[in-house]
C-alpha cells in the first residue's frame, strides 16, 4: 500500500543567542521569535535581564492543540 505525503512543512530555525530562536514559518511574512519566560526561564536558570521574555515552543504547541 502506498501513502502519499499530504504536506511537508518547510521551517527554518536560527539560534540567536541563549534560548532565543528565530523561526521562519510558511505563510508568515515575518519570522516568529521563540525564547523563555517566567517559570520556564527560572527552571532553566535564564537571567531575565539578559534575555527578553518570548513565548516558548511549548506555548505554540499548546496553542495549536487548543485551536
Amino acid at each position: 500500500m502506498s501513502r502519499d505525503t499530504a504536506y511537508l512543512s518547510k521551517v527554518r530555525i536560527e539560534r540567536i543567542e541563549g534560548p532565543v530562536r528565530r523561526a521562519h514559518l510558511p505563510a508568515e511574512e515575518e519570522p516568529v521569535i521563540f525564547g523563555v519566560h517566567s517559570e520556564v526561564a527560572e527552571h532553566y536558570g535564564v537571567d531575565p535581564d539578559r534575555f527578553p521574555p518570548h513565548a516558548t515552543t511549548l506555548d505554540y504547541v499548546v496553542a495549536a492543540a487548543g485551536g
